[in-house]
């Protein structure tokens, strides 16, 4: 099967696009997920999230996206099918959907939280901002660490993506690539990109939007899957993670949010009741392309 990431074709099962490993096998064994997640950087598991909870969160949100004339009226609203014209949106900032109890029913529901405090062995916190997104047909996220975007808080920080919909292979699934948090191939990355800061840096954008030049210059492969209503996936901070692109007609609805100790230090830019966000990041007359960044950081 031939699938798209960015403008790149690339055959699932291949030397280049492998399938991500499932961890519900030690859903259950704190020790073991800890292992695998220093292994692999990542933990795919299924069915953590209860199916109709997150069908309530999409179904808030396609409501939404209905009234404000993004969705085509002739296909069923779950479908969530684009309406002609209609684009790809970042809705982190919409506390009014981020902040109502039928979106935080699944982001902060007593499965998550309860996965994290095993997981973590310890009380749990998430952040108060939510990222969420509506990717559009033809978009895709480029090649990134999460760390330039979040870590003035503690180190030991993870990522859980939750997608609020089924997401076929056609509808532009995350794809990490393959031992990218630990490969010493990408350790100047890690020392270099990884330790960006983009409040203080002012560096814009992904690290690479080609899936090709990453393989190619530093080893791995990328992985992916298919994704049901109430799946998730939790990465750390140093993982390289990306998308596949979305060639279907239908938006992919998803949550990136983040969780860690609860006794250890947050990142301040994500708490509170209006947090700060990103106040520096794009600033007039001081932004850095990456092109320039990775220059100079010579990789």
């Amino acid at each position: 099967m031939q699938l798209k990431m960015a403008q790149a074709e690339l055959e699932l099962g291949g030397a280049l696009l492998g399938n991500l490993r499932e961890s519900n096998d030690i859903l259950h064994d704190a020790k073991a997920l800890q292992r695998r997640m220093a292994e692999e950087g990542y933990l795919l598991l299924r069915g953590v999230q209860r199916r109709e909870t997150v069908e309530t969160t999409r179904r808030f949100l396609l409501e939404n996206l209905a009234e404000n004339g993004q969705l085509d009226a002739d296909y069923p609203l779950m479908e969530g099918v684009i309406k002609a014209g209609a684009r790809s949106a970042f809705m982190g900032g919409s506390k009014r959907l981020t902040r109502d109890p039928k979106f935080l029913a699944t982001v902060e529901s007593v499965e998550i939280m309860g996965f994290f405090e095993r997981f973590l062995e310890a009380p749990a916190l998430t952040f108060d901002y939510k990222w969420l997104r509506l990717i559009g047909q033809g978009d895709f996220s480029g090649a990134h660490y999460d760390m330039p975007y979040m870590g003035r808080g503690t180190q030991c920080l993870y990522t859980c993506w939750t997608p609020l919909g089924d997401v076929s292979y056609d509808m532009g699934p995350l794809a990490i690539l393959e031992g990218s948090h630990n490969a010493p191939n990408l350790e100047r990355v890690r020392q270099t990109y990884g330790k960006m800061d983009v409040d203080r840096d002012h560096v814009t954008g992904s690290f690479s939007d080609d899936p090709l030049e990453i393989v190619e210059k530093y080893g791995g492969r990328w992985l992916t899957s298919e994704f049901e209503m109430g799946d998730v996936l939790i990465f750390e901070m140093f993982t390289m993670h990306g998308s596949l692109t979305n060639t279907s007609n239908r938006f992919r609805i998803t949550a990136d949010t983040r969780y860690q100790r609860a006794n250890e230090p947050a990142d301040e830019r994500w708490m509170g009741a209006d947090p700060i966000a990103h106040y520096a990041w794009m600033e007039e007359g001081k932004t850095v392309t990456m092109e320039e960044a990775r220059k100079a950081w010579e990789v």
